[in-house]
């Protein structure tokens, strides 16, 4: 008899000493395993605002969000480094920068577009203030996507490149070339989303006189992405940091040429102002949803979308910064358009990414 009660209780210890170990990673947990993980909105606060994701060499999946004070009594984070193994939950790592790039005087680190180049990876960002008269964007690279990054210095500022609010930059390969896309808010008649054909090595512009305009300026956050036999070019409108009150929402437009044009469904061309395909507003809980990630497809060839909402019962942090968590929802693409469930931040629990 004490021999059964014996293997009995080592089977117990078995059984129940992992599944009881689930350590905090800033996310609602979700089941172990991967053909049931549910997940409920959002899957890492209290901020990645801005986020961009991408999988590392090293298996998991990293993702990157401008400098926020988090109100955790460590400062503004230099652009905060989290990853996941299936984009549910995610784990602080560390900051990209140990301190900020010295190329401008003043101004945070925004809006992080992270790839890898040439087997390096290459964290393109924005540097501003909020009212800047001339933001640049810049470039780091690491050996590893953890980090550290080291700054390799300016790629251009606004008024060298005669774009204003030059911000939000996304790279992307196309035809054996190399882009970068970048712009904001503006009523300047130079305003815009633009694109330009980088050097081979990723680290400078080829020709800045040889921009082109994909977008106006009531669009930022460019993200673009080929699906098929089309371009699509993800873009944010609205206000991203007023709280609660935020506007901000998703919209899109598809072209067959990488440099455009690209129009949204009803044929306007996103050059034009008040363009744009709704794909993602806000809801009564959650508001501003926007700045979205490339899209992530899982093994069973769901497409996935990472971006940042405010909750509006708990909209900033005790230091005043907008509380912008990361949220996770599908991606569907009926009739040749992408899609999200009722255009909305999804709510509910509900079936998460299959990775195995």
């Amino acid at each position: 008899m004490k021999k059964v009660l014996s293997i009995l209780a080592l089977f117990i210890v078995f059984t129940t000493s992992d599944s009881c170990k689930k350590p905090y990673n800033g996310s609602k947990m979700s089941g172990i395993n991967q053909d049931s993980l549910i997940y409920t909105n959002p899957v890492f606060e209290p901020i990645l605002a801005d986020p961009t994701v991408m999988k590392a060499n090293d298996g998991w999946f990293y993702a990157y969000g401008t400098m926020d004070d988090w109100g955790d009594g460590k400062g503004a984070h230099l652009v905060p480094v989290i990853r996941s193994k299936n984009l549910v939950d995610w784990t602080y790592v560390k900051d990209a920068f140990l301190t900020k790039p010295a190329w401008k005087e003043k101004g945070g680190i925004w809006a992080p577009d992270i790839v890898q180049v040439n087997g390096k990876y290459y964290l393109y960002y924005a540097y501003s203030t909020w009212g800047d008269p001339n933001p640049g964007v810049g470039l780091a690279i690491a050996d590893s996507a953890a980090g550290p990054f080291t700054d390799t210095g300016k790629l251009f500022l606004s008024k060298e490149a005669d774009v204003p609010n030059s911000i939000d930059p996304f790279y992307l390969e196309a035809n054996g070339k190399k882009y970068l896309f970048w712009g904001s808010y503006s009523d300047a008649p130079t305003q815009g989303t633009f694109g330009v054909e980088l050097a081979e090595d990723g680290k400078s512009v080829l020709d800045i006189t040889k921009k082109f305009k994909v977008a106006a300026g009531d669009f930022e956050a460019v993200m673009i992405q080929k699906k098929g036999e089309y371009y699509y070019f993800f873009g944010s409108k609205g206000g991203c940091c007023e709280g609660a009150k935020s506007t901000y929402n998703v919209r899109v437009g598809r072209s067959k040429n990488i440099q455009g044009p690209y129009l949204d469904k009803g044929g306007k061309d996103l050059k034009e102002r008040g363009s744009g395909s709704v794909l993602l507003h806000g809801n009564d809980q959650y508001a501003g949803p926007g700045h979205n990630a490339r899209l992530i497809a899982d093994n069973a060839g769901t497409d996935w979308m990472l971006y940042h909402a405010i909750d509006k019962s708990k909209p900033n942090v005790p230091t005043g910064a907008n509380r912008r968590v990361l949220m996770l929802d599908k991606v569907i693409w009926p009739n040749g358009w992408p899609e999200i469930v009722n255009s909305q931040p999804g709510l509910k629990s509900q079936k998460g990414p299959v990775f195995k």
